[in-house]
């Protein structure tokens, strides 16, 4: 019964991806915004709500552990392995507006966390602000799309952009997100459920189960449906998916269950100390990723699977202190780290100049 529900899971996951993405790449042009703009809410927000449902589930139970790894630990998935085989797949091109603005808002945001966590909890007051941050991140979105897109009709004509779509059409569209958001959360919902009681048998910690198991597990609706948007040529989706997922986990999901939770959520050391100071590196990992020709190389995908391995078997080997743990240390901080410092600093700066002896030819 456990296989025939991970496949039968699985199948959904990619069945609901395929109907989501279609659904959203349709209805951005109906609703007059950028496929960019779906992916940063509609899907990301769509493909982010196993995440809500764990961690509120969670949060009401008490487990701050689980909210905490689940948060986090999406987060690090989804940019070292959600975007990194996304990119694999076929090198993704980067909208301009998530360099220079929903990027350093993630980066904003994970920052806050770390503030927000420095008394070790996350309480009603702080939810609250988080919240806050999520409704004026969303219309502030919509005004701003709605607005190039109206200036652009304008100078196209009255009917520029017109796609025909009927009212049928329209909803026949919106079935398709909802059939497929609720497909990609009972699919990850099956898959997960038999991965954390398997672990909790196993003797592994809250923390460890909501940074791998559960985050890996609310992270696959990300994944395929990344993967899926790559295939169907819509980048903007694969990518935006992958951001605004992230903003969504802090906003919406740590954000409410630090509403409901009764005497907030209470932070492990370890996740102040270690995991969320990572989730931050990661996020600014991207913008030199991002920056590099506004475009993500199969290259760079490489490079954060790679990360992603060595994170998931720190974590491992620090919950079962293993002997390598110390020389898994040695080899990240004195050899991987550095390197990857010191290639993206050669490639951003053959980035600058090349843009510059592009300008002055």
């Amino acid at each position: 019964m456990t296989i025939f529900l991970f496949l039968l899971g699985l199948a959904f996951l990619i069945v609901g991806a395929e109907a989501l993405v279609k659904g959203a790449s349709r209805m951005a042009s109906s609703f007059g915004v950028s496929p960019l703009v779906i992916g940063l809410t509609v899907v990301a927000f769509g493909t982010s709500s196993p995440e809500l449902a764990v961690s509120v589930e969670a949060a009401l139970s008490g487990q701050g552990g689980i909210v905490a790894g689940n948060v986090v630990g999406s987060n690090i998935f989804n940019v070292l392995f959600t975007l990194g085989l996304s990119a694999v797949v076929a090198p993704l091109v980067v909208s301009v507006q998530l360099v220079r603005f929903d990027v350093p808002l993630m980066i904003l945001l994970s920052l806050l966390v770390l503030l927000l966590s420095v008394d070790g909890s996350i309480g009603r007051i702080d939810g609250l602000v988080l919240v806050i941050c999520l409704v004026v991140y969303v219309i502030f979105l919509f005004r701003q799309s709605r607005g190039e897109h109206l200036s652009a009709r304008d100078e196209d004509g009255p009917e520029k952009g017109r796609n025909g779509e009927t009212k049928d059409s329209w909803m026949m569209n919106a079935l398709l997100v909802i059939a497929g958001l609720s497909m990609l959360v009972v699919g990850s919902g099956w898959l997960v459920d038999g991965a954390v009681i398997l672990a909790q048998r196993l003797g592994v910690s809250e923390l460890i189960i909501g940074l791998t198991i559960v985050a890996a597990g609310t992270s696959l609706p990300e994944v395929v449906t990344s993967i899926v948007a790559v295939v169907r040529g819509e980048r903007d989706i694969a990518v935006g998916n992958v951001v605004g997922s992230n903003m969504f986990n802090i906003m919406c999901v740590l954000g409410i269950s630090g509403v409901i939770a009764p005497g907030g959520i209470a932070l492990p050391e370890a996740a102040i100390g270690f995991d969320i100071p990572v989730m931050i590196a990661v996020a600014f990992a991207c913008l030199p990723v991002f920056f590099t020709g506004g475009v993500i190389s199969r290259l760079e995908g490489v490079f954060l699977l790679g990360y992603y391995a060595a994170y998931t078997l720190y974590l491992l080997l620090d919950a079962a202190q293993h002997d390598a743990l110390p020389r898994l240390n040695q080899v990240m901080l004195y050899f991987v780290i550095p390197l990857t410092v010191i290639t993206m600093i050669i490639v951003s700066v053959q980035e600058l100049v090349g843009r510059k002896g592009g300008r002055s030819a």
